[in-house]
């Protein structure tokens, strides 16, 4: 199993001096991972619930510093020579689907074929209206198209593509990525998402606290890899085919112990129970896990990201 920290693309430790620290002493302590987020401007009335919290409020809602997240990863990438860059999630509407395609292409190269692509469909109308995407009631549509004309363009020596978003043909697209196959792995819980990784992706990268579809107990977590296959099935795809991620965004005693149904959560109590979570995770054959770690500086967070490292990782 793979583990991942969060870089700091907004807020405060977002500059180059502490970014670069962060992110290089991450990849030297041994995480095998570094994910970034996605916003290109926060809204400062939003109308919908941020999607991952009890409360609906959106963490980033203060507004501050923030970074363009595909420029971020490409800097990322020059600082860092093996942590893998994944996008945790890169809205895919927010862009246009030709140049995001040669963005990314670009990045893989460049990085000697380091990117995985999360993906999701957004959540916020606000911002969709601010940057000037197709409509926001069509985000699941235009992001299936997208990816789909982003695959076109990565593996076909004269890509051509015929969609009601995205049209090309008798174009030069070169370099293609490095990886056969950039891996694309689709955020998000509900059923549309489950069905556009069961139809488009590599994996399936979920985060735990979405009060619509809760995955914080190991048995809902099973239940939603079991709909997930289920769903492979529906597309004739062998559910081997496509991994499972995981993102932790709280840990530990910031964790209620119980669930909703009264079920343990998952990552809350001390360090023996996560390890005890992390070993149910590589059971159930999950690939991945990343986790977000706090800190006033730079070094207080690869203290953090070091500690947990020893103090958790090592004993699974």
């Amino acid at each position: 199993m793979q583990y991942g920290f969060g870089a700091p693309v907004s807020g405060p430790l977002s500059g180059v001096t502490d970014l670069t620290r962060i992110v290089t002493e991450g990849e030297a302590i041994g995480y095998d991972y570094c994910t970034l987020s996605d916003h290109v401007v926060i809204p400062r009335e939003l109308e919908n619930k941020y999607p991952y919290s009890d409360t609906g409020e959106f963490p980033g809602r203060a507004g501050g510093d923030r970074h363009e997240q595909l420029t971020a990863v490409s800097f990322v990438a020059a600082k860092t020579s093996k942590l893998r860059l994944v996008t945790s999630v890169m809205v895919v509407p927010h862009r246009p689907a030709v140049l995001t395609a040669k963005i990314l292409a670009t990045i893989d190269v460049l990085s000697q074929g380091r990117l995985t692509l999360g993906i999701g469909a957004g959540w916020c109308r606000e911002e969709f209206e601010a940057i000037g995407t197709d409509p926001f009631a069509e985000r699941g549509a235009v992001t299936d198209e997208y990816l789909l004309a982003c695959r076109e363009l990565w593996t076909n020596e004269n890509p051509s593509f015929s969609g009601k978003y995205v049209n090309f043909s008798n174009i030069f697209f070169q370099p293609r990525p490095v990886q056969k196959r950039v891996p694309i792995w689709v955020g998000g819980e509900s059923g549309p998402a489950l069905r556009r990784t069961a139809k488009l992706g590599d994996g399936w990268y979920p985060i735990g606290t979405n009060p619509q579809f809760r995955l914080d107990t190991l048995e809902r977590l099973k239940g939603g890899i079991e709909r997930l296959h289920r769903h492979c099935r529906e597309h004739s795809r062998d559910p081997k085919e496509i991994v499972v991620a995981y993102r932790v965004t709280q840990r530990g005693p910031a964790v209620p112990e119980k669930a909703d149904n009264g079920d343990r959560r998952l990552f809350s109590g001390n360090d023996a129970a996560i390890v005890a979570d992390l070993r149910a995770f590589k059971d159930l054959g999950i690939v991945a896990v990343d986790f977000s770690f706090d800190g006033a500086t730079a070094a207080e967070v690869i203290g953090n990201m070091r500690r947990f490292r020893e103090d958790v990782l090592a004993k699974v």
